[in-house]
């Protein structure tokens, strides 16, 4: 393609609002544009990038297993009433209406079209396992969009779905979409790492995600120091045995703590240790409310709450709620004489507390001396805390370190969760009837594009893999004005066309900003021909390495499938 026939505007200066690597250089390299907010638009470089990306997408999934299809975006209500999540997935779901009066949803995923699809059309457990994919945009009504394509409103994502009979079926094909997401990862050329995950409004269980290691990313990954163990924060179990100190129980007392709210000043005031204090908070689960302890210096994590109670919805009660139910405000709710309907559930933690300190459900006053079982009755204990660094890794194998992720890819084993709801299933070798056994499987394509960008750029720009690389190389005349640099460099781009993809910047531009824009759309090879075009030679740049050698044309393509060679082993 020659540069002058196609559209890249590329920007000299960093766009006021792109707060990321990945987001400023997408931008002043002239791959995306926005429209509106969470809403861009995939110009030529971009849209090659991700076709190269889906190529790779759809050659894994189809060694798989998996047929591509392509489901509407515009979806009834119907479906997603007969599912349950109409009410329950809450505001990012976009909804319209149409003509008639009409409720739609522009399809965030695409569970119950395809639910209501295969249970159309395969009723006998002959014609199952099935797994069948599709690359679509996708539509969430964030409601704040950031960081460019990886917190958007309109994406494009590769979704998956299987249907079973047995959960030994459903394992060995999730097993090998694992495989095949490692596959995808790897010949994108990134760094990542797969985890344990939460599956939120989806649904299911045997979650795991595919992050891409990045300070930039909205997710923590709790991973072992020595060994494979890697799990989002939220899913990480803690392991951790607690021992009740050596020491005699205190008489229970209350106490005065003037303007002393959070956990800190609590703390100070009474000179003891965060880790002496219980932390109480209410939440209200699936509308009943609960109180939940862990201590001063963890965290509550809200899935494992969701999980210890089995419930649907799990959310933090806000203050106005707490002072109704417990006539305090927050920094000062305790466990201690709380209406007898409302359940206590504390993390392990809480149980090796003695002679601790609790609110005392009155403003500025709290209890000291306070020993679980003695001053109050846990209903349950369980793992309700988020796990920290240092804490011993889940399987016995070292401790925990933090990174942060970005999330490109998630598989889920959904059980029959839709096709229970939806009463979507398959007759068995006697005529009776079942659920599918369903899983889901999906890639975030435009954020894998995001995530490689992230990973790969230096001060000039970006640094493309040559698996997905918009072109393979990028041929520059120095002076288009001068009739032998550009008959030779002409001459040059036919030839390498029947090899590669090539960009040819045949611009009346000055050789340095032809260079500029070489480094920030950053091709994997850049080859100039310049002052020497009529002894026939040309330089030949490396765009990862900036490694530069001048080469005679007739040895041009001998070197280049060197270069490319030795690239590709690095991918």
């Amino acid at each position: 393609m020659k540069q002058s026939m196609t559209f890249i505007p590329t920007l000299r200066d960093v766009p006021s609002d792109a707060e990321i690597k990945s987001h400023q250089l997408l931008l002043r390299a002239g791959f995306i544009k926005q429209v509106a907010s969470g809403v861009y638009s995939y110009l030529p470089l971009a849209k090659r990038t991700l076709d190269n990306i889906e190529k790779i997408i759809r050659e894994e999934m189809e060694k798989a297993g998996a047929a591509e299809l392509l489901l509407p975006a515009l979806q009834p209500a119907e479906l997603w009433v007969e599912s349950g999540r109409w009410y329950t997935y809450g505001d990012e779901l976009m909804r319209l209406r149409d003509r008639h009066d009409r409720n739609f949803a522009l399809g965030p995923t695409h569970e119950e079209v395809i639910t209501s699809l295969v249970n159309d059309a395969i009723q006998s457990y002959k014609r199952l396992p099935l797994t069948l994919f599709q690359i679509q945009t996708k539509y969430r009504d964030e409601k704040r969009p950031r960081f460019g394509l990886l917190r958007g409103r309109e994406f494009i994502m590769k979704d998956a779905y299987s249907f079973h009979t047995s959960e030994e079926s459903l394992d060995e094909v999730y097993r090998k979409m694992h495989q095949a997401y490692t596959n995808i990862f790897r010949r994108c050329g990134l760094n990542f790492r797969s985890v344990l995950a939460d599956s939120g409004a989806i649904g299911g269980k045997d979650t795991q995600e595919f992050m891409v290691l990045s300070e930039i990313g909205e997710d923590t990954i709790a991973f072992s120091d020595q060994s494979d163990y890697a799990a989002n924060v939220e899913m990480a179990d803690v392991r951790q045995v607690y021992e009740k100190p050596d020491i005699a129980e205190k008489e229970l007392k209350k106490v005065a703590t003037p303007n002393q709210k959070t956990i800190v000043d609590v703390s100070a005031f009474l000179n003891v240790k965060p880790s002496e204090v219980i932390k109480s908070l209410v939440m209200i689960a699936d509308e009943e409310p609960v109180m939940v302890l862990v201590r001063g210096n963890h965290d509550v994590n809200d899935i494992k709450v969701k999980k210890a109670l089995n419930a649907k919805i799990v959310e933090f009660a806000e203050e106005e709620k707490t002072k109704e139910l417990l006539n305090c405000s927050f920094g000062s709710i305790g466990p201690i004489n709380i209406p007898s309907e409302m359940k206590i559930i504390a993390d392990h933690a809480v149980g090796a507390m003695i002679n601790a300190v609790c609110g005392a459900n009155e403003d500025g006053h709290h209890y000291i001396n306070v020993v679980p079982e003695r001053d109050f009755t846990v209903w349950q204990y369980a793992d309700l805390r988020f796990i920290q660094e240092g804490d011993p890794s889940p399987d016995g194998k070292g401790t925990i370190r933090f990174a942060r992720g970005i999330e490109v890819g998630h598989i889920f084993k959904l059980g029959t969760k839709y096709s229970e709801a939806m009463s979507a299933g398959f007759l068995d070798e006697n005529g009776k009837s079942h659920p599918y056994i369903m899983g889901c499987y999906g890639i975030g394509v435009s954020r894998t594009l995001t995530a490689v960008a992230e990973q790969f750029n230096d001060e000039q720009g970006l640094i493309w893999p040559v698996n997905i690389a918009p072109y393979d190389v990028h041929l520059i005349a120095v002076n288009m004005k001068d009739s032998e640099q550009a008959g030779f460099t002409e001459a040059l781009y036919n030839e390498l066309m029947n090899e590669y993809d090539v960009l040819f910047d045949d611009r009346n531009e000055r050789p340095g900003v032809k260079f500029n824009d070489s480094d920030l759309i950053g091709l994997p090879v850049r080859v100039t021909v310049g002052k020497k075009a009529s002894e026939g030679i040309v330089e030949v740049k490396i765009r990862k390495t900036g490694e530069m050698m001048e080469v005679h044309h007739r040895d041009l393509l001998a070197t280049l499938k060197n270069i490319f060679k030795e690239l590709s082993a690095q991918v």
